[in-house]
């Protein structure tokens, strides 16, 4: 736990701090190589006491509904402005489908109703994000672990990699869409559920609709919202930066976990 704590502060105390500069200001931290360097070492300290200590599907601690946050601010994205999505939106997302593709066995799309079939689990949980503020709320979606063996993972897949609806930056080679990725031990961790309910509602634009991940022992810019596939890969070359995820491209921790 001391390992966690000292972590936390670390990174949100490094990216609050410069919060008045706004992303401009945490480009420069993360790109500072003696802070990227510190960093490093606790991104590599966190990552491996938690696996060697810790037990793989240890929970993230759950409150009550007496403790959900009466208001809960949206990281990231607010809406995609993209005409796509918009037409998406209009219809409710009755057309809108998640692809599971790569390194598996049955490759499947699948409706927000299909999703509603599966078996589901509901959390409240908190969201820590490295800009310094947390908030409480109660979620509801499938399990990760059992939809990815349903689909079949072939033995090369490491990594899950979550393309999403949002555009972060206008590029031409479409880095700036957001994307994140995952590791199979938190793809199977029992609390890392595709999310389409936020405290008893279908989930709101604002918040990630149709469908966001939540992986609740990370930070939150690990939770990707506006989910539009998932693609099961061996590494993260070809990806971009290499780095596995937006904000690790531009410097920020792979694993980011709390």
């Amino acid at each position: 736990m001391t390992f966690s704590i000292t972590r936390r502060g670390l990174l949100i105390g490094s990216a609050a701090g410069l919060g008045a500069f706004g992303l401009t200001g945490c480009d420069d931290v993360v790109q500072n190589s003696n802070v990227q360097s510190v960093l490093d070492m606790a991104e590599t300290l966190t990552m491996k006491s938690q696996r060697l200590l810790v037990p793989r599907d240890k929970l993230a601690p759950e409150y009550s509904e007496a403790d959900i946050s009466p208001t809960f601010r949206p990281n990231g994205t607010s809406q995609p402005d993209s005409e796509a999505y918009a037409q998406m939106m209009a219809t409710g997302f009755a057309d809108w489908r998640l692809k599971i593709d790569g390194l598996v066995e049955r490759p499947v799309e699948l409706s927000l109703a299909d999703l509603k079939k599966l078996p589901s689990r509901t959390q409240i949980t908190r969201h820590d994000c490295v800009e310094g503020w947390s908030a409480i709320g109660k979620w509801t979606g499938a399990q990760l672990g059992p939809l990815l063996q349903s689909v079949g993972l072939k033995p090369a897949a490491r990594y899950a990699v979550f393309y999403c609806a949002d555009q972060l930056e206008l590029t031409l080679d479409g880095s700036g869409t957001y994307y994140e990725s995952i590791d199979l031990i938190d793809a199977f961790h029992p609390q890392t559920i595709l999310a389409y309910q936020m405290n008893g509602k279908d989930l709101e634009v604002a918040h990630g609709a149709p469908l966001r991940l939540r992986v609740e022992r990370q930070l939150g810019y690990k939770h990707a919202k506006y989910l539009m596939r998932i693609e099961m890969k061996d590494s993260f070359a070809g990806l971009w930066g290499g780095k596995g995820g937006f904000w690790e491209d531009r410097g920020y921790e792979w694993y980011a976990g709390i």
